[in-house]
């Protein structure tokens, strides 16, 4: 479940750098009050612990969805 949250805040963070990129337009900003307002750095903050916990996710051993499914048998 906790990787599945971190990737949702990390194409969260991916599209806020795309629309800043592309459109010069910073979403979370707009959204939190500027870049220094407290929702805004909420949520770089969270996506930046996204990023952080993801890296795990390259040194995990991949476990295959059919093995790891108690049903499928």
């Amino acid at each position: 479940m906790l990787d599945r949250i971190a990737l949702i805040l990390l194409i969260v963070g991916g599209l806020n750098w795309g629309s800043i990129g592309l459109f010069q337009f910073d979403l979370v900003a707009w959204i939190g009050g500027g870049q220094t307002g407290v929702i805004s750095r909420i949520i770089y903050t969270l996506v930046a612990l996204a990023a952080i916990w993801c890296v795990s996710l390259l040194f995990r051993e991949r476990v295959d969805a059919e093995d790891s499914h108690p049903l499928m048998t």
